[in-house]
């Protein structure tokens, strides 16, 4: 009983406190003093293009045509997956080197 009594309370302070936070906001605020959340945020780094995009959809799908047909080794085909993962592994540390320079 003691513990429902405190959490009341508690939220009852809370729903004061905000409220008398609230009261001091007003909408007429000059709003190029303070960060923006509408919008859309500008990119890390720049977005892959649609050509770059169908490029690379054209590379994979080859490279899994070649190893269906026979085209490539079995050996070939791990070491360019092999190549790809560590690609996949590294892009990201790469990456945000990148952006931190």
């Amino acid at each position: 009983m003691l513990v429902v009594g405190k959490q009341r309370s508690l939220s009852g302070m809370s729903g004061l406190i905000l409220a008398g936070m609230l009261a001091g906001c007003s909408s007429t605020a000059d709003l190029a003093t303070y960060p923006s959340v509408y919008g859309q945020k500008p990119a890390a780094t720049q977005q892959m293009s649609n050509e770059e995009a169908v490029n690379m959809q054209e590379r994979l799908t080859a490279l899994s045509a070649q190893r269906r047909s026979g085209a490539i080794s079995e050996e070939e085909y791990q070491r360019r997956l092999k190549e790809l993962q560590l690609l996949a592994e590294q892009h990201g540390a790469d990456a945000l080197k990148q952006i931190e320079n």
